[in-house]
């Protein structure tokens, strides 16, 4: 139970960072929505949504075997002070996905360091190993072309105008198609986050 508790606190800070370096971003391009909605914070109570920060992630972690999944309160963005609204977008989505992987990385090369060992100042091998495997999960997860996903903005951008269609169906039924990646497609990124794992860890 504490390692499930641990996951969960690692989701939610992580969780947070990724809202947080959206936020950042969209400010560096000119739209300050997300830092005068004091939402350039650490924070978690500025970030955490009360259903899928606390109470989905509790109900998760009573299922035996069952996926631990948490999510933030999106930080908000004005498409209309950006100067290129479609390009910028998708810059602001990738600032989350590549926090993680960066997370990801710094935690594997300290993982690197401890591996073997008793560990560092008490820190377990096997604890950063949990927050490794978090954060590439996450990474790749919001990379997903399914709207609210951070993927879906990196497919509009590069979607002709002749799409408009089909990003028109996604975001009108972007999260019915999500519930139905969650429970049936999920296990289709599972290849893709074990590369990741293996290659950030070396094993």
């Amino acid at each position: 139970m504490e390692l499930v508790i641990f996951q969960i606190i690692v989701l939610l800070f992580s969780v947070v960072l990724h809202e947080v370096a959206h936020g950042f971003v969209a400010d560096a391009l000119g739209d300050p929505t997300a830092r005068l909605m004091g939402r350039l914070t650490l924070n978690p109570l500025k970030h955490l949504d009360l259903f899928g920060s606390v109470l989905l992630p509790l109900m998760l972690a009573l299922i035996p075997g069952g996926v631990v999944f948490v999510w933030a309160k999106p930080v908000p963005f004005d498409p209309q002070r950006l100067k290129n609204p479609d390009r910028d977008a998708a810059y602001i989505a990738l600032a989350g996905p590549a926090t993680n992987f960066l997370l990801a990385i710094v935690f594997a090369m300290l993982f690197r360091a401890v591996a073997g060992t008793e560990g560092i100042l008490g820190v377990s091998a096997g604890l950063l190993q949990i927050v490794v495997i978090v954060n590439i999960t996450l990474g790749v997860f919001n990379l997903v072309p399914i709207p609210p996903l951070d993927g879906s903005k990196l497919l509009f951008a590069l979607l002709p105008e002749r799409a408009r269609d089909v990003r028109d169906v996604l975001e009108r039924y972007g999260m019915m198609i999500l519930i139905f990646f969650i429970f049936f497609g999920f296990s289709f990124l599972s290849p893709i986050i074990r590369f990741f794992y293996m290659l950030f860890l070396g094993i």
